[in-house]
């Protein structure tokens, strides 16, 4: 797995004439987030809970850019078992997500992520070597404001608060219709991509 300051992954992306994608993990439980309503007044709104704080709904996106296209958001959503030791993405899980951007975005990807210890594990390293169209880059340490798939999460909580949730699949149904809903504002994705402050003008 390739590291390099983050101009490299720009220069890189337009050698290879590749997507320059953009990665996270985030995840959702049962518990609404925190939002702002309206109620009378000296009375508190209520929303009822169910489900434990262990039941969530894991979610990887990615937001890809290339010269001559408009900004794109690729994500896929994963529920572990009960037996499963990791509640997240695996590495295997990883790769087959992005076996599948690589398939719909029909070129290389460069991709950089932060180092969370999936992305830099040994096991990573070397599916991510076997892939020829695959370069990735880690973000500078404690830098989530240059990742534009951070306000992607933040715009789905936002959607979702004060929405109780009857059980694990009607949150998963809410949680992709909310994903689906943005992959076709490409000016929402232009936004989140210029919050980072990154120079990728010419590549959007």
């Amino acid at each position: 797995m390739a590291g390099g300051h983050l101009a490299g992954h720009k220069s890189a992306a337009a050698d290879l004439g590749a997507w320059l994608c953009f990665g996270d993990e985030s995840g959702q439980g049962l518990r609404p987030p925190k939002g702002r309503t309206w109620g009378r007044r000296g009375q508190t709104p209520v929303v009822t809970v169910t489900g434990g704080h262990d039941t969530r709904v894991s979610l990887a996106a990615l937001i890809a850019v290339r010269p001559g296209c408009g900004p794109r958001l690729i994500w896929r959503t994963h529920r572990a078992r009960r037996a499963d030791k990791r509640k997240g993405f695996t590495e295997t899980g990883y790769a087959r997500f992005l076996d599948a951007a690589h398939q719909q975005l029909g070129g290389p990807l460069v991709l950089v992520w932060d180092g969370l210890n999936t992305h830099t594990s040994r096991a990573m390293r070397e599916l991510a070597a076997a892939r020829d169209w695959l370069t990735v880059f880690q973000l500078p340490a404690y830098a989530p404001e240059l990742n534009p798939v951070e306000p992607v999460w933040s715009h789905l909580k936002r959607s979702l608060a004060n929405l109780a949730k009857r059980d694990i699949t009607q949150l998963t149904v809410l949680v992709k219709t909310r994903l689906r809903q943005m992959q076709y504002r490409p000016g929402l994705l232009s936004g989140f991509l210029a919050k980072t402050h990154l120079d990728l003008a010419p590549l959007q």
